[in-house]
């Protein structure tokens, strides 16, 4: 395979051609486990690390390789390398992390398109899905939103979701697939095209895997049940990991996720909730938070009707959510650069008793 068929194209070229004319070999990052890195070059498929530079100068997790990386390595030998630089990122997926931790967690990098996955019986949740819309937005990932396990239901309750989704959301596609049937699966693989790549995103226990194994046409993951005791998902997605389909679409499968935290998702908030953002434009005030303001276009078009109040409340929900994060952040920030200015006063001062 070259490296097209991992979705290499000309604008990367370019920047491998002006950057590191024959000096490192490029491959793509399939998978990782804990900072070791798998990474596919054009000739085969070698474990990798990170250089001690790369991880000295890292400022964030965010400069670290993540899945759908393109990286520049030096090859020490048959299946090892060092991986030097990461290229420039056209997209990258991203969530605080779990917990109250002001870190975020990267998903994928490089991503055309995430399939966000909801299963039509326990999992289905719209406040969930506009959370996974606007990491999507922020990133300049097309989102598809597929429904899973619709054998689980009538046809008619299928097609009530779906409508339920689009009066609601109404600015991604809302596909229905059946694993058991294969209804659906039509539709969505005219989707999925050569050089593109796609990001499964969804709780455990949707269906991920599954599809994977429907897709590619082999059975290349493992698959689980539903809990019986938490009606939850099972992980059996434990990392991330790239896969090339028989059509040529290159599909990243993500362990479940739980929590859809916001970071700092600059822009994502008013992609996912458009019909927010363009009343917003005839608020009194410029800077209205649409909670309690006189002459708010948004609060008056929820009380006549003409706004759904559970996306509204969602919304402000969200935007609590983005301004802590990014509150947050700017306070570990300052906190850090005062330490490092002590650190250093110490460092220059001749101090009885200190080590150097």
């Amino acid at each position: 395979m070259n490296l097209e068929d991992f979705g290499f194209n000309a604008e990367q070229e370019t920047y491998r051609r002006e950057n590191y004319p024959g000096d490192f070999e490029i491959g793509r990052v399939t998978a990782e486990h804990k900072e070791r890195y798998i990474v596919r070059t054009a000739e085969k498929e070698l474990e990798a690390e990170i250089t001690g530079n790369l991880r000295f100068t890292a400022k964030s997790r965010e400069d670290f390789p993540a899945v759908g990386d393109w990286v520049a390595l030096t090859v020490y030998d048959e299946d090892f390398a060092i991986i030097q630089q990461v290229l420039p990122r056209f997209s990258v997926l991203k969530r605080q992390t779990a917990g109250q931790s002001v870190d975020v967690q990267l998903i994928a990098a490089n991503i055309d398109y995430a399939l966000i996955m909801q299963s039509v019986d326990r999992d289905f949740n719209i406040n969930r899905l506009e959370r996974y819309l606007t990491i999507c937005y922020a990133a300049n990932v097309n989102p598809v939103i597929v429904l899973s396990k619709t054998d689980l239901l009538p046809p008619e309750e299928v097609h009530g979701l779906q409508e339920k989704i689009r009066t609601r959301i109404g600015n991604a596609p809302v596909l229905a697939i059946s694993s058991e049937t294969h209804e659906g699966y039509a539709e969505l693989l005219s989707f999925i095209r050569k050089g593109k790549t796609y990001c499964l995103l969804g709780s455990s226990g949707v269906g991920k895997s599954t599809l994977i194994n429907h897709l590619s046409g082999k059975n290349i993951m493992e698959t689980g049940s539903i809990s019986t005791n938490t009606g939850k998902g099972r992980h059996i997605t434990s990392h991330r990991e790239l896969f090339v389909l028989e059509n040529g679409g290159i599909l990243i499968d993500n362990p479940g996720m739980r929590e859809v935290g916001m970071a700092d998702h600059a822009g994502g908030l008013e992609a996912a909730f458009g019909a927010i953002a363009r009343l917003a434009d005839h608020c009194r005030y410029k800077d209205c938070t649409h909670v309690h303001e006189a002459g708010c276009s948004v609060i008056e078009a929820v009380e006549k009707g003409e706004l759904n109040r559970a996306s509204y409340e969602n919304y402000l929900k969200l935007e609590r959510e983005k301004t802590w994060f990014e509150t947050s952040a700017r306070e570990r920030k300052r906190t850090e650069k005062i330490f490092g200015r002590i650190i250093k006063d110490y460092s220059k001062k001749d101090v009885k008793g200190k080590k150097f």
